[in-house]
């Protein structure tokens, strides 16, 4: 694990204020929104596989949107933050934030769940 010095030194100022200081990019603004090649989606920290385009999809919300990540990827916590109970999701392996998981909203998915991933926390890897 690095010191949050470390990440700071190999980071973007807003790569270290999402995945570090767990901030949000503004929806609509990133990279992702609307990816639709084959492929898998890493943590930009570390590069660890999140999740696969198989599993991405358009949910609307502005940012990107899986229904499910690579098992044992992303660890799950208890966020109240914004003072209602929200499941914000980390990176399994270097616990750099991703973003939330919504459940029960009503889409089409075998999970019924919405990853909501910054595109910033991302780093895509064609399928070859």
């Amino acid at each position: 694990m690095k010191t949050e010095s470390e990440w700071q030194a190999v980071l973007t100022p807003q790569q270290f204020r999402v995945l570090r200081q767990k901030g949000t990019e503004a929806p609509g603004s990133g990279e992702y929104d609307k990816h639709t090649k084959e492929g898998v989606y890493n943590c930009a920290a570390c590069d660890a596989p999140l999740y696969t385009s198989s599993t991405k999809f358009n949910s609307g919300c502005g940012w990107p949107a899986f229904f499910d990540a690579i098992p044992g990827a992303v660890v799950r916590h208890e966020d109240s933050s914004l003072g209602m109970k929200r499941i914000e999701i980390v990176c399994a392996k270097c616990d750099s934030h991703l973003g939330h998981v919504f459940e029960g909203e009503g889409f089409q998915t075998p999970t019924d769940e919405r990853h909501c991933v910054n595109s910033i926390s991302l780093k895509f890897k064609d399928q070859q």
